[in-house]
């Protein structure tokens, strides 16, 4: 325990002392996340916010890391040095979706080859138990993949990515120290509190971002934990046993996994690139119903504890009632959510048709007025 409270007091100092350092940096250098018409800020902010992120996550896992099992750790540091590169020259130079993805890739080679973290059972979802090796890979380089990009799209509101990945971290962190895989919640805690540091300059309005290297640093080390999470709370030997583990991991990340696959299907069936940009993500919608970044962070936050306390409440019905009856209450929340823009977009319109026909009638009746004038 005092290796975990000492990683994440470590944490929070590191970036919380080095952010400050890190605006004035940028604001010198002019480092600045302009706006435009996707985006919601109005104003230019610093984005590397993440470099703080990322300095005080590292310092503190591998220093609070257990002695006796240090093996693991280094290799996701590894596989985080190359996201955080990946990161910082994308949030300075902008690269491409490809030189991203490969970037991706290679960090989640990495953590399945050296870091061992694969998935290997899908302990009866959709009727699947055991994976051969290969398959295996090639799902666990999917999933992670898809969960450090959930994280980067997500990242679209003051406060929102920070306070989603510090639930998640919290979560996976806590159940992690309760079943004895110290080195895992060192890792967890250790990120939360890194995020907690970054938070306080983050939440609304907000001074600075954490930008591709802080959205990406979270999406790989939450895919590493739900990955791990998986692989163990199924197993009988453990304290707290649970099952339909891989349902319970997507309900922890419920919130920006959920968004992601859904906008990468609506892009995919559009015929439009899955990572190309629009206004169609969650917190868009919530935007557009005329909530503020705070309401929008608080809302995203509560649903996302609802469905991580939905999952755990029910995970005797097994993994695939519990994976329909989650989707089911998803979609219908974003049918609601589309329902009610779509009737505040009409009202609006019909406001702009009332009052367009109020300027043209004002219009006739003053040239009217101006004819009679003329006549007498």
């Amino acid at each position: 325990m005092d290796n975990i409270l000492l990683s994440a007091f470590l944490a929070f100092m590191a970036t919380f002392f080095a952010i400050p350092v890190i605006i004035q940096v940028a604001k010198e250098k002019k480092l600045f996340d302009e706006p435009d018409e996707r985006k919601v800020h109005k104003t230019v902010i610093p984005t590397l916010g993440g470099l703080g992120i990322f300095a005080g996550f590292i310092l503190a896992a591998l220093l609070g890391a257990p002695q006796d099992n240090t093996n693991d750790i280094q290799y996701f540091a590894a596989a985080s040095v190359v996201i955080f590169f990946l990161g910082i020259k994308d949030d300075i130079l902008v690269i491409s979706a490809t030189k991203k993805f490969m970037g991706q890739v290679v960090a989640a080679i990495i953590i399945i080859k050296f870091g061992h973290i694969q998935l290997n059972n899908m302990y009866g979802l959709f009727g699947i138990y055991e994976i051969p090796a290969f398959a295996g890979s090639v799902l666990t380089l999917f999933t992670i993949v898809v969960i450090t990009n959930s994280f980067n799209l997500i990242d679209g509101v003051d406060g929102l990515a920070g306070s989603l990945g510090l639930l998640t971290t919290l979560v996976f962190g806590s159940y992690f120290y309760y079943i004895g895989e110290l080195s895992y919640a060192v890792m967890a805690f250790s990120l939360a509190g890194s995020i907690i540091g970054f938070l306080i300059y983050n939440f609304s309005p907000a001074k600075i971002f954490m930008g591709d290297t802080g959205s990406l640093l979270l999406g790989l080390i939450n895919s590493i934990l739900v990955i791990k999470f998986i692989n163990v709370s199924q197993s009988n030997t453990i304290p707290l046993h649970l099952d339909a583990s891989p349902i319970i991991g997507f309900a922890i990340l419920m919130i920006p996994l959920f968004d992601t696959l859904r906008v990468f299907t609506y892009r995919i069936l559009d015929r439009r690139s899955p990572f190309s940009p629009d206004r169609n993500h969650i917190h868009h919608l919530l935007l557009d119903l005329g909530n503020n970044h705070r309401q929008v962070t608080y809302i995203c936050l509560a649903a996302n504890i609802g469905f991580i306390l939905l999952a755990f409440t029910l995970r005797q019905l097994g993994s695939n009632i519990l994976i329909a009856v989650i989707m089911i209450v998803a979609m219908g929340l974003i049918g609601i959510a589309y329902f009610m823009r779509n009737k505040k977009n009409a009202a609006r319109q019909l406001d702009e048709i009332n009052e367009k026909q109020n300027i043209i009638k004002s219009h006739k009746i003053l040239t009217l007025a101006g004819k009679s004038a003329e006549i007498k």
